[in-house]
């Protein structure tokens, strides 16, 4: 069996998604690694002093710069002529990459370097207490936007990160999810191929965010793409590469797992408000599988 490069130990919660995650992009990226992490949860549950779970060079960054950062190792091996042998990795959560660090992000992004940026996505500010992000699903309920009689949730929709990278012009861009681990290791493999920079964004359930049972991540996670609200897709050069749903679910079995949607469920209004997100979504992304 291959070493395992994230080491156990760590201090996440039972069941977080982002851990799982983080071990499948690391084992696959392999030891020729630098990792660039910015303030988060990941950075705080496997960076404890003295401690730490990451087998490869690990920089950990302020909250907002690990691409300013990842940027200028990737220049600095580039200049040493070791960036052919060396992957650079950058790694944020949703709010270290759609809303603090989205504009150290842009910039990696347009100037070309050859790094992977990968936003591991759990929907809101975990780490500080569950604070709405850039990346929260509408509707959510969070500790800032809390539902009430005047509220049913974040009123905003989920920034469409993916179509962001994409439009720098970027050779590659990915949407993944835990609930399908290999396909995580595919989208990793085939984007460290890739010279230039790449962006790839993991869904991450997080059951204390979430408020799902810690047994159930990789079911929610998967939930969350059978029902097309979290899509999976590439764009090679800008080329959609959709992966297809072969039997789609209604929103409601994923709704109904996870206590931050209760107040959806006896709502019919606001059930149907996130089905037409789903349904807009297999409209867009082309995942409805042919029989």
């Amino acid at each position: 069996m291959a070493e395992t490069l994230f080491k156990p130990g760590h201090t996440a919660c039972a069941g977080c998604g982002q851990a799982i995650g983080a071990r499948l992009v690391l084992d696959t990226a392999g030891k020729n690694t630098i990792i660039c992490n910015n303030t988060g949860c990941l950075e705080v549950f496997s960076t404890k002093y003295p401690e730490s779970s990451w087998s490869v060079p690990f920089i950990h960054s302020l909250f907002e710069n690990c691409s300013a950062v990842a940027s200028g190792v990737e220049a600095a091996l580039r200049f040493l002529g070791k960036k052919d042998s060396i992957n650079v990795i950058a790694q944020a959560g949703d709010g270290g990459t759609a809303d603090i660090g989205l504009q150290a992000l842009s910039g990696m992004l347009e100037r070309g370097h050859d790094v992977l940026f990968v936003c591991y996505d759990n929907e809101a500010y975990m780490n500080t207490g569950i604070q709405r992000s850039g990346l929260t699903p509408t509707l959510t309920n969070t500790t800032t936007t809390p539902t009430g009689s005047a509220s049913t949730g974040n009123p905003r929709p989920k920034k469409p990160m993916p179509e962001i990278a994409n439009a720098h012009g970027i050779p590659y861009v990915a949407t993944a999810s835990v609930g399908f681990p290999l396909d995580i290791q595919k989208k990793v493999k085939k984007a460290l191929s890739i010279k230039g920079p790449k962006y790839m964004q993991i869904h991450v359930p997080c059951p204390l965010g979430w408020q799902h049972e810690s047994n159930k991540t990789f079911e929610v996670a998967k939930l969350a793409v059978e029902t097309g609200l979290y899509p999976l897709f590439e764009y090679e050069n800008g080329q959609l590469i959709p992966r297809k749903i072969a039997v789609l679910k209604p929103v409601e079995e994923y709704l109904k797992t996870q206590g931050r949607f209760k107040h959806l469920l006896k709502n019919p209004e606001a059930m149907k408000q996130v089905q037409d997100i789903a349904d807009a979504n297999i409209k867009k992304y082309g995942l409805k599988a042919e029989v």
